[in-house]
């Protein structure tokens, strides 16, 4: 090849190159960011733009400049949620039905499926950049020794960066399955992120979620600015164990002393008062004295302490975020979605028999900094203390491990009904708020439009001009998407949607217009609820609407045969 040439190929490349770099800016001008942050286990009441007395300044500014939903809704339990949000599915269709654990049929198989891509995999052939910090919990391939089966790992599910944990749930101070990239890492040997470098100068995991989050922001800016991102902040705040620094529940001592009562009533008045429910068509349901604390009130009074401290500090992390794109020049252009995988918690972990305060001196050697945590639940604290558990261990610091019960949950998920696990409105109802400076002009407003999780890709395919696939990962087929854009109700719009389905564990609902069709386990019967009349089902109308009953089991009959939901519950009806 001659040097003139090699000239002109050299000129027509550049060329090119100088022209996409020049489209570029104005091509990502066109889209915003997109940013979704998902909580864990948390109720409905749970922050204060939703009727919390739990100080979440950043979500309640992020709400006043900004629409609230109040019929917005999750699947009831934090996988099945993860890969509904992921994919735009129905959980069953992802293969995530359950949990993690294969039970040998396609809707169960505990591991996404190649039928469905991710909103990461979408996005990037749009040209977004693609991050993510937090919690994944939609694989179960969690084996520290195996470096052969990551094809779910987020990195290899489309997302350019990852720091957070594969597992689900663990130590806020010692995380198991901690991950940067597709690496397992140890937070007291992480060089890219060692505790002397953080803010209170201990590990948090709430605080490296955010850290990371923004860190990811900043690095966009530097290195690719020219093109839009997609950002998913998977917090695993306030999932148990009640973890959290003093600094923070020091804010709380005491505003518990009224118990439980008064706390869901002060609630349930303040929504009233924000228009988050009426009064006269939403009652607070009774809640049963068996399920309140009362020979350890202190103990029990202090889980609550602590639980607000987790709230209280994402909140913070979420500030830093919403800081990072301020001083990007990002947050008039990018869409922030905060939401919750289920309702609260009301299971027993960690309060079974009797506990009592931490040794004076540890019992056990001392873990070393590169140890690799491989526990849910460490055996026990780095520097050598047994975990504690059962009524009387004080909740919060690294060697305890307990949740917040039954009856910290009911507050959590005023006024509603049950709680995870259960499809309920307790188990399934989550805030939603939608922030976008250029484009949500609606400050401060209430949406009442019936959604779900599996309307963020569609939102999220609808603003990045994105071309959702037929097919993918080497010619597989992908199932359609489920949801619809929530873009319309954004700016005011009506969405139109035949009905909105949900099965977890054997519970199993059906929403079209108003009417909600609920059933507790396999084997429960059937009730119908009025919503726009009852929120908090506590009126049933199957017996005085037989015919309207019967026309939405069939509606769910169907959809379960058609998504993957059969055979109910494989080895696990209740």
């Amino acid at each position: 090849m001659s040097s003139f040439s090699r000239c002109i190929i050299t000129f027509v490349a550049s060329f090119a190159f100088l022209s996409l770099a020049i489209a570029a800016p104005a091509v990502a001008a066109d889209r915003p960011n997109i940013i979704y942050i998902m909580a864990d286990d948390m109720g409905f009441s749970d922050i204060g733009c939703y009727g919390s007395e739990i100080s979440t300044p950043h979500l309640d500014g992020l709400a006043e400049d900004g629409v609230r939903f109040t019929q917005f809704y999750n699947t009831a339990r934090c996988c099945p949620t993860r890969a509904s949000l992921l994919t735009g599915l129905y959980p069953h269709q992802a293969g995530v039905g359950h949990m993690m654990n294969d039970r040998g049929v396609d809707g169960y198989r505990g591991d996404l499926n190649r039928q469905c891509v991710t909103l990461s995999e979408v996005l990037k052939t749009a040209g977004y950049r693609t991050y993510m910090s937090g919690k994944w919990h939609v694989t179960k391939v969690v084996d520290p020794k195996s470096e052969a089966d990551k094809h779910n790992w987020p990195r290899q599910r489309g997302f350019d960066r990852f720091y957070g944990t594969i597992h689900g749930a663990g130590s806020f101070f010692d995380p198991n399955t901690l991950t940067r990239g597709n690496k397992y890492v140890s937070p007291f040997a992480d060089p890219d992120y060692l505790p002397s470098q953080m803010a209170n100068g201990e590990y948090y995991y709430t605080d490296a979620i955010a850290d990371h989050a923004s860190r990811f922001i900043h690095d966009h800016h530097q290195a690719s600015h020219e093109q839009p991102f997609f950002l998913y902040v998977a917090f695993t705040a306030a999932h148990w164990p009640m973890h959290a620094l003093e600094k923070d529940i020091s804010k709380y001592e005491g505003r518990y002393d009224e118990g439980y009562e008064a706390i869901r009533k002060e609630r349930y008045q303040r929504m009233i008062e924000l228009g988050l429910i009426d009064e006269s068509s939403t009652d607070l349901w009774p809640m049963p004295e068996g399920w309140k604390e009362s020979e350890h009130w202190e103990w029990d009074k202090r889980n609550m302490e602590v639980y607000a401290a987790m709230i209280d500090s994402m909140d913070q992390g979420i500030g830093r975020i919403i800081e990072s794109l301020k001083n990007t020049g990002e947050l008039d252009n990018t869409l922030i979605c905060y939401f919750q995988d289920n309702g609260g918690c009301a299971e027993g972990y960690g309060r079974g028999g009797k506990g009592g305060p931490r040794a004076e001196e540890p019992s056990l050697k001392p873990l070393g900094d590169d140890y690799l945590q491989p526990n849910m639940t460490p055996t026990q604290s780095r520097d050598g203390f047994r975990m504690r558990t059962g009524k009387g261990s004080m909740a919060g610091p690294a060697d305890t491990a307990i949740g917040y019960g039954r009856g910290w949950a009911t507050v959590s998920n005023t006024p509603f009904r049950e709680y995870k696990h259960w499809v309920h409105e307790g188990g399934i109802s989550t805030p939603l708020i939608a922030y976008w400076p250029s484009k949500i002009k609606r400050r401060g407003e209430l949406e009442s439009t019936p959604s779900h999780l599996v309307d963020l890709m569609a939102t999220a395919v609808d603003l990045a001009d994105a071309t959702y696939p037929k097919t993918f990962h080497d010619g597989q087929t992908i199932k359609p998407m489920e949801g619809k854009s929530l873009l319309p109700a954004f700016l005011g719009k009506q969405i139109e949607r035949e009905a909105i389905y949900w099965e977890h564990e054997g519970n199993r609902a059906v929403r079209a217009g108003n009417f909600k069709l609920v059933a507790m386990g396999a084997k429960g019967k059937w009730e119908l609820y009025n919503i726009a009349k009852d929120r908090s089902e506590q009126h049933d109308l199957s017996k005085e609407m037989p015919e309207k009953t019967e026309q939405m089991a069939a509606m769910w009959q169907a959809y379960a045969e058609r998504a993957n939901v059969l055979p109910l519950n494989p080895r696990g009806n209740r």
